[in-house]
């Protein structure tokens, strides 16, 4: 997950090498959520799963959500766990902007505190900025409350992608030792029998508008 354009498909399509469609223009270009190619890192078999952005150009947030709550209720409800979510950012944004905060404050919504433990939060385009610059950067993302502090101290990680393949595939392997546990939001619509509607989720969508 992660917002428009912060490089989910480019890095997915790198791993698997599928052909999922990227964006090179203005407008979003993930409508859905999307299944790679079945791919292998480190000898295990890994199935990627692309999802648009909060902040799509064409969708509302709440279609959006409505969106990824749908796959991950059919994914629970048949038995199939999340071994690992990615959220990703680009390290060369020069300021972290309110969109950008409440996109990621709906993704810790969705997973849950419980499932951070899971979670990676994936720094690429470090070609587009000085070595320096992207440090500091990556230092204040990690211990500042309003970006990624609060998710790393429940055990989410932030690892660099360097548009590599080898660089992709770490970050991923990293992942395949983690227990897949359901998400806060699956535990939500599953096991308690709430609608989308009732959700954490939704609820701070609706705030927000």
């Amino acid at each position: 997950m992660g917002p428009t354009g912060s490089g989910k498909t480019t890095f997915i399509n790198l791993i698997s090498k599928s052909a999922l469609q990227v964006g090179d223009s203005l407008e979003s270009c993930t409508e859905e959520v999307d299944l790679a190619t079945e791919c292998e890192v480190s000898g295990r078999k890994v199935h990627l799963i692309d999802t648009p952005g909060f902040d799509d150009t064409e969708k509302t947030q709440a279609d959006v959500l409505v969106d990824i709550a749908s796959y991950l209720e059919h994914s629970y409800e048949t038995g199939r766990l999340l071994t690992g979510i990615t959220y990703t950012h680009r390290i060369s944004d020069r300021r972290m902007n309110g969109i950008a905060r409440e996109s990621f404050r709906l993704f810790r919504t969705i997973c849950g505190d419980s499932a951070m433990k899971n979670v990676v939060i994936v720094t690429n385009m470090w070609g587009d900025v000085a070595q320096a610059q992207g440090e500091a950067r990556e230092r204040e993302l990690a211990t500042r409350s309003t970006f990624f502090q609060a998710a790393l101290d429940r055990g989410a990680r932030m690892l660099r992608h360097c548009n590599t393949v080898d660089s992709a595939h770490a970050i991923v392997g990293q992942m395949l030792g983690n227990v897949p546990e359901p998400l806060k939001m699956q535990h939500e619509m599953v096991d308690q029998h709430m609608g989308i509607m009732s959700t954490e989720g939704k609820r701070r969508v609706s705030e927000e508008i």
